[in-house]
């Protein structure tokens, strides 16, 4: 996970109707994540050749008032995927803004040290995100900017003007320390134009979490 500060002007046009930017001490933050779906079922069926795949997806937080207070969550500006049928699939039931790619990924652990890797095909050239580092997962620590990150736990898409959402159910993760991180895209045709000075500022912060078994809820609620 490669978070940068952003300018809320740039997020506000792509804010879910009845959610707002989510600040933390005052900044807005827009994350480039990537990560493996392991054992996937999709409204509990499991696709064959489609249960482990990679996601590379950009996104930023926001929150919404709820009779329980506040749901803090996520919008996804873009979400990579390597299966046609997955992106069809996450565009129909959850109405995410999900592309079909040939993606790669690469792990190398050679203790303390570790390097992922995450790759995606477009145009006729790989591009990636990378981050390298050392050391074991840790308890990410209250208060703090990754626990901010994490910590949000619904999603949130703006459909035909209106805003539909849905849980995401995760235990709290464990996070390993990024001393390297990179990023090689063409931000203006991946992510649009007013993106491209965000990202290409070094980041704010880098991790690895250590992910988790995760449970997606869907819900009917409109905005």
């Amino acid at each position: 996970m490669i978070n940068y500060a952003i300018d809320p002007a740039v997020l506000a046009p792509l804010v879910p109707p009845g959610t707002e930017l989510d600040f933390f001490h005052g900044t807005t933050y827009a994350s480039l994540v990537g990560f493996q779906f392991l054992k996937t079922r999709v409204l509990g069926i499991s696709f064959p050749f489609h249960r482990n795949f990679e996601e590379v997806n950009l996104r930023f937080y926001v929150r919404a008032r709820s009779p329980a207070g506040w749901r803090r969550g996520v919008v996804f500006v873009r979400e990579l995927v390597p299966r046609r049928a997955i992106a069809f699939i996450a565009r129909v039931v959850y109405g995410e803004p999900y592309t079909a790619l040939p993606m790669r990924h690469t792990i190398e652990e050679t203790p303390p040290r570790f390097r992922v890797r995450y790759e995606w095909r477009r145009r006729g050239q790989w591009e990636l995100l990378e981050v390298a580092g050392s050391g074991e997962a840790e308890e990410i620590a209250a208060g703090s900017s990754a626990e901010f990150i994490t910590e949000h736990y619904w999603g949130f898409t703006n459909r035909r003007s209106k805003s539909t959402e849905y849980e995401v159910a995760h235990p709290r993760w464990r996070a390993r320390e990024v001393t390297q991180s990179k990023v090689e895209a063409d931000i203006a045709s991946l992510y649009g134009e007013r993106f491209v000075e965000s990202l290409s500022a070094p980041p704010a912060s880098a991790f690895l979490a250590a992910g988790s078994e995760v449970i997606v809820r869907p819900h009917t609620i409109s905005r």
